[in-house]
C-alpha cells in the first residue's frame, strides 16, 4: 500500500493506516498522534492521564488529542487504559479494530518517572517504573501480535508496524539517579530486538526510538532540567521540541518502510542508528584461565 497524495500535493504516509499510540495525550505521544493523523492515519489516542510519576488519571488530554484531530478533519478516538493492565492493554488494541476495523501500526511511548539513587530507591519506585515502561510496551505488543498472527494465519496480508520508545539512558548514556528508568528503557531495546525476529513471519516489523526531547519527564531528569529550559529566540530551530520526534517514527509505522530491528536516536535535527552490544577489547587463551593472567592482561582496558 503505497502513500496516497492529497489534494494540495502533500503525500499521506500513513494514508488508512490504523494506529494505536500510547502516552498520546502530552508530550512526544502528542506529537505523534497529531502528525499521524495528518499523514492520514486513524488513531486510538491512548492515554491514562495521571502525573509524571504515574498517580492519578484523567481522560482529559486523551480526548483534548482527538477533539484537535477531529476539529482538523481527522479520524481519531480516546482510550484511558493503564498500558500496566493486562486487560487494559487488550482493550485498547480491540478498541482499534473494533473502531476502524483493524490494527495497522503500535506505537509503545506511555512512561513514567520516579528517579532516586539505588541506596535510597524503594521497591515501589522500581516496580511502577518497570511496569508502566517495561510490562506496559510487552502487554500492548503482546496482544497487537496475538492479532496479527491471527489475521496472517487466516491468510490476511498484514504491513504491520510497532515503534517502542526506549531512551539514552539505559542504551547508550546511563543517567545517575534513574536505575528503575534506565533498566526498563535496556530491556525495552531487547525486547525490541527479539520482536522484530519473531514477528517478521506475520509481516510485521520492529523498531525502537530513543529520543530526546522537551516534556514534563524530561525537564525533570537528573541533570537535563537546565538543558531543556535554555530560551529559544523567536525564529531559531527549538532542537528540543517533541514534534521533531515524530517525522521519523511516522515514517517507521509507514507501510514502505524497509527497517527493522533497528534502535535510532533522535534529538532535533539528527537521527541516528545504534547497535547492539559490541566487543570493543578482546584476550584468548590456550587453556583454562587464572586470575593473575586476566589481571595482567586487561589491566589497559578502559
Amino acid at each position: 500500500m503505497s502513500a496516497r497524495a492529497k489534494s494540495d500535493g502533500h503525500t499521506a504516509a500513513l494514508d488508512g493506516r490504523v494506529a494505536l499510540i500510547t502516552g498520546a495525550g502530552r508530550g512526544i505521544g502528542r506529537e505523534h498522534a497529531l502528525l499521524f493523523a495528518k499523514e492520514g492515519a486513524k488513531v486510538v489516542v491512548n492515554d491514562l492521564g495521571g502525573g509524571a510519576d504515574g498517580s492519578g488519571a484523567d481522560a482529559g488530554p486523551a480526548q483534548q488529542v482527538v477533539d484537535e484531530i477531529v476539529a482538523a478533519g481527522g479520524e481519531a478516538v480516546a482510550n484511558t487504559d493503564g498500558v500496566d493492565d493486562w486487560a487494559g492493554a487488550q482493550r485498547m488494541v480491540q478498541q482499534a479494530i473494533d473502531t476502524f476495523g483493524r490494527l495497522d501500526v503500535v506505537v509503545n511511548n506511555a512512561g513514567i518517572l520516579r528517579d532516586g539513587y539505588i541506596a535510597s530507591l524503594t521497591e515501589e519506585q522500581w516496580d511502577a517504573v518497570l511496569d508502566v515502561h517495561l510490562k506496559g510496551h510487552f502487554a500492548v505488543l503482546h496482544h497487537a501480535a496475538a492479532y496479527w498472527k491471527e489475521q496472517s494465519k487466516a491468510g490476511v496480508e498484514v504491513n504491520g508496524a510497532v515503534i517502542n520508545t526506549a531512551s539514552p539512558s539505559g542504551t547508550y548514556v546511563p543517567n545517575a539517579g534513574q536505575a528503575n528508568y534506565g533498566a526498563a528503557k535496556a530491556g525495552i531495546a531487547a525486547l525490541t530486538l527479539v520482536a522484530a525476529q519473531e514477528l517478521e513471519r506475520y509481516g510485521v516489523r520492529v523498531n525502537a526510538i530513543a529520543p530526546v526531547a522537551r516534556t514534563r519527564l524530561t525537564v525533570n531528569t537528573p541533570g537535563m532540567g537546565a538543558i531543556f529550559a535554555a530560551p529559544v529566540a523567536e525564529g531559531e530551530f527549538d532542537a528540543f521540541d517533541p514534534a521533531n520526534i515524530s517525522p521519523l517514527v511516522a515514517y517507521l509505522a509507514s507501510a514502505d518502510c524497509p527497517h527493522t530491528g533497528k534502535l535510532f536516536g533522535v534529538t532535533g535535527g539528527n537521527i541516528q542508528q545504534f547497535q547492539t552490544w559490541s566487543a570493543v577489547n578482546s584476550i584468548d587463551a590456550d587453556g583454562p584461565w587464572t586470575i593473575a593472567d586476566i589481571a595482567a592482561r586487561t589491566a589497559d582496558w578502559k
